[in-house]
C-alpha cells in the first residue's frame, strides 16, 4: 500500500474544519451533512464530506479512522464515487444508540446494510477493493483480521475514493483519520 497525501484529494463538500498534523487529519462535519438517495425516506442528500482521489480498477483504498460516535447517524469511513447517482459509503455509523459497521450502495437509489460492532473509540480500518463492475468492502478493528462487510455491484468508468464523514443530526462531530492508502485490490472474494 502507498500513502495518499491529504493534499492529493478534493472535497465533495467542504467540512466545518480540517486540521492536518504529523499523525493524521482531524475533520469536523457540518451539521446536517449526509449522503442518501430516495429509498424509504424519499429525500436526496449530497452534502457528505468526502476527500477523494482517483481509484482505478484493480486497486484498493484503505482508510484508518479513530473517533467516538455519539450522535444519531454520525458516520465515517470510505466513500467511493462515480457521480451523484452512483456511489458507496462504507464504515461506521451510529444509529439508535448502537455503533454499526456497514455500507450504503447507491446505484440511483440507496440501500443500507449494517451490523452492530463494539468498536467505538477504537482504531478501525476500512478497505474497499475495486473490480471492473463491483466493489468488495472489508473492515477490521485494531490488529484483528479483516472481515467481509459487503460485495456489491458498481459501475465501470472513472471513480474516485477516500475518507469521508457525515453528521446528519448535529454539529461538532469530528473524525480523526490516521491514514489513507491505495494499493492492489484484494485477490480473495471472501
Amino acid at each position: 500500500m502507498t500513502a495518499v497525501a491529504w493534499t492529493e484529494g478534493s472535497w465533495t463538500n467542504p467540512p466545518a474544519a480540517v486540521v492536518a498534523d504529523a499523525d493524521g487529519l482531524s475533520v469536523t462535519a457540518v451539521a446536517g451533512s449526509d449522503a442518501w438517495r430516495h429509498t424509504s425516506y424519499g429525500f436526496v442528500h449530497d452534502t457528505e464530506h468526502a476527500l477523494l482521489a482517483p481509484l482505478a480498477v484493480g486497486e484498493a483504498v484503505e482508510v484508518v479512522v479513530r473517533t467516538s460516535f455519539t450522535g444519531q447517524f454520525d458516520q465515517a469511513g470510505v466513500f467511493v464515487r462515480a457521480d451523484a447517482e452512483h456511489w458507496v459509503k462504507a464504515g461506521l455509523e451510529f444509529a439508535d444508540g448502537v455503533l454499526n459497521l456497514g455500507a450504503v450502495v447507491t446505484l440511483e437509489r440507496s440501500d443500507w446494510s449494517v451490523a452492530p460492532v463494539d468498536w467505538n473509540g477504537r482504531t478501525v480500518t476500512v478497505r474497499v477493493s475495486r473490480a471492473t463492475e463491483s466493489l468488495t468492502v472489508r473492515a477490521r478493528v485494531d490488529d484483528e483480521p479483516f472481515r467481509l462487510v459487503r460485495v456489491a455491484p458498481f459501475v465501470d468508468g472513472d471513480v474516485a475514493a477516500g475518507p469521508f464523514l457525515c453528521a446528519p443530526t448535529r454539529a461538532g462531530f469530528t473524525a480523526r483519520f490516521l491514514s489513507w492508502q491505495v494499493g492492489p485490490a484484494d485477490a480473495s472474494l471472501h
